[in-house]
């Protein structure tokens, strides 16, 4: 029987509209699943360079201040080759470093301090280099770029030896400490700090006297309680610590040490400013 034409118009009706496969949606997702990972590659690469150039730097300090790039006779050299490893950084990194270290004085490498203010922060910043003229034109562009200047600061810091020990938080850790602080104050420490219990271990930061860094190192390694030697150096450690009214500016100083640590001759920076 032939179909009405009210029933054909139903029909016609009903029949799906086909629309033509349209990948773009897919194309742009893959574009931004690739743009995620280059983001992600991009954070993990600047964190390990960071990380390596760190590491590089510590060598530099550790081995100077211990008077021997050998890890053998220099425990705080040892200390920073032990954590430098743990964190992944490449040997080949750390036997560049070793060797840099080793002919630092042949190469004409020289210690170098700057003295700077950044409103009423007082800055200090070492470096190692073999062309001081360089080293100064590079430092006095961050500290223009970033609002400070050069200026004499160093009546606002005194020199300290600085050892840093990591204990297990455990049952007895209040023995443990106990144990390492009284070792400490034998031979020589003034001062000690810790921090709170962080994955299962404790930081403890002891004060001493330039002189007395080495002998106070060796006493707290030797005493048996000490989980693992983080560090041991000498430090400019602030007489007073400030705490600026302008939160800008304690984000420009922030920048600034970031800027300043960046540079290839800064060992280290110190600032007054209330961490």
């Amino acid at each position: 029987m032939p179909l009405s034409l009210f029933a054909f118009r139903c029909v016609c009706r009903v029949v799906p509209r086909i629309r033509p496969l349209s990948t773009s949606s897919t194309l742009l997702s893959g574009h931004n699943k690739w743009s995620k990972i280059k983001g992600q590659k991009a954070v993990t690469d600047a964190h390990k360079s960071a990380l390596y150039g760190k590491a590089v730097k510590d060598v530099a300090v550790a081995a100077r201040q211990g008077g021997s790039a050998d890890p053998e006779v220099n425990s705080a050299l040892a200390a920073v080759l032990k954590r430098a490893k743990s964190q992944g950084v490449p040997r080949d990194n750390l036997e560049k470093a070793l060797k840099k270290a080793a002919g630092a004085k042949e190469s004409g490498e020289q210690a170098v301090t700057y003295e700077a203010m950044a409103g009423t922060v007082g800055i200090v910043i070492e470096c190692s280099s073999n062309n001081a003229n360089r080293t100064a034109t590079r430092i006095r562009e961050q500290l223009n770029r970033h609002g400070a200047r050069l200026a004499p600061v160093m009546f606002l810091f005194q020199r300290k030896g600085s050892v840093c020990i990591s204990l297990e938080q455990a049952d007895d850790l209040d023995v443990k400490l106990e144990r390492v602080v009284d070792t400490a104050l034998s031979a020589g420490a003034e001062d000690f700090e810790n921090d709170e219990p962080s994955e299962g271990m404790v930081e403890v930061e002891f004060k001493c006297d330039p002189s007395a860094l080495s002998q106070v190192t060796a006493a707290v390694t030797a005493s048996g309680v000490v989980d693992e030697l983080l560090s041991s150096e000498v430090v400019y450690a602030p007489i007073d610590r400030v705490q600026p009214q302008d939160a800008n500016l304690t984000a420009r100083i922030s920048d600034l040490v970031d800027s300043l640590e960046e540079l290839e001759d800064t060992l280290r920076v110190w600032t007054t400013l209330d961490s």
